[in-house]
């Protein structure tokens, strides 16, 4: 039921959405609960929400007995995607270059990481 991503979430749409990517589905009640292991949020707001991310196409919604139980309708892949290119193209003026090298000077690196970075390069230098 996953499909393109065409509205940016809000950052408290962003936090439901990676609940209910870890979760699957979900009523209310579970993602406020999942919402207050880091914050203070009521459920009434969670609720209101949900309700405008279901207006939004956002995630999906179906009736279980007394209960709605809502799911992503955005992959959280593509969304990320989405997210990524709107940042580079907005703080980096478009530069994925500018934007690494502003990461891996600002951030300590493990030489795990580094690796990482380093097979990456090697994959992307090869598939061209």
């Amino acid at each position: 039921m996953e499909k393109q991503i065409n509205i940016k979430p809000t950052e408290s749409e962003l936090e439901i959405l990676q609940i209910l990517w870890a979760l699957g589905k979900a009523t209310v009640r579970q993602v406020n609960e999942e919402l207050s292991k880091t914050k203070e949020v009521g459920y009434t707001t969670t609720l209101k929400l949900m309700q405008i991310m279901f207006e939004k196409q956002l995630v999906s919604r179906t009736d279980e007995g007394r209960y709605h139980v809502y799911e992503a309708a955005v992959g959280e892949e593509p969304t990320q995607h989405m997210l990524l290119d709107k940042f580079i193209g907005t703080t980096f003026r478009g530069s994925a270059t500018r934007m690494v090298m502003q990461a891996l000077g600002n951030q300590q690196v493990s030489k795990e990481e580094l690796d990482e970075i380093k097979k990456l390069i090697d994959s992307i230098e090869k598939g061209q």
